[in-house]
């Protein structure tokens, strides 16, 4: 079962300090591109996250402080990250709620501006857990029927992602093979925001899904109370989802000028 592509899809997994999208940083990455042809190409990173490395994070996926002391940062592979993702759609397991976001914030972080609006985003674990509720482990043994080696090693966990994909599409009839539909059928809440923070309520209107504010329009709320756009662009909240509201509200200031 080949894919059915109408533009390149790079599956990708990061291994992390941590699970905190906002602070934490990559110590490493891995993307395999898949083009419409069938060809594929991979490249593997370690990053030095300039931050210490966690021992129980470390026991994890085996990456030490010593092992990327030597190795690039994030910003000094940006750009390379940006070549070989910009015109491409993503696929990755759970990578709507984890990987795309710590990957917008590290390329932000490194001046390059990230956004999904020319690309979708097909989340393996999403499909997996609404057919059959389980781990990659045990959807690679489940779809492919092999053991994963090397689980929890950014290129093992990427590769094995790409062969559950087909695996999925494969084996469920009403799973279309194309990205658009995939990508919809993966996404479980659709936000403005990666992390969560703004939602689209029933007319397709930014709101805030947190806070004082839960609930009510973007719009509304940094009209009525200017300071809060002032507070959260100070507080501790996701690059990205900063974006997303300064977008929101240069829109609003430009609707007004109209």
């Amino acid at each position: 079962m080949n894919l059915n592509l109408s533009k390149p899809i790079c599956f990708f997994d990061l291994e992390t300090t941590g699970i905190n999208i906002s602070k934490d940083r990559v110590v490493e990455i891995s993307i395999l591109k898949v083009f419409p042809n069938g060809t594929q190409e991979s490249k593997t990173w370690l990053v030095n996250p300039e931050m210490p490395i966690p021992p129980e994070v470390t026991a994890i996926h085996g990456i030490s402080d010593e092992k990327v002391a030597n190795e690039p940062t994030f910003k000094g592979i940006a750009k390379d990250i940006q070549n070989m993702i910009k015109d491409a759609d993503l696929g990755g397991f759970n990578s709507n709620r984890f990987d795309i976001p710590l990957l917008a914030e590290e390329m932000l972080r490194a001046d390059i501006d990230f956004d999904m609006k020319n690309r979708v985003a097909v989340d393996v674990q999403t499909i997996f857990h609404k057919m059959e509720k389980r781990t990659l482990t045990a959807a690679y043994k489940f779809y492919c029927d092999k053991d994963l080696e090397g689980a929890h090693s950014a290129e093992a966990d990427t590769n094995a992602t790409f062969e559950v994909l087909k695996a999925q599409v494969d084996r469920y009839d009403d799973l279309e093979n194309n990205m658009k539909f995939l990508a919809e059928f993966s996404t479980q809440r659709k936000f403005a925001d990666f992390a969560g923070f703004i939602s689209f309520d029933k007319d397709g209107e930014e709101c805030f899904s947190f806070g004082k504010h839960k609930g009510k329009k973007v719009v509304e709320v940094l009209e009525k109370e200017p300071g809060y756009f002032g507070w959260l662009l100070n507080a501790d909240f996701p690059l990205y989802t900063k974006k997303v509201l300064s977008a929101i509200k240069l829109r609003s200031f430009n609707n007004k000028l109209q």
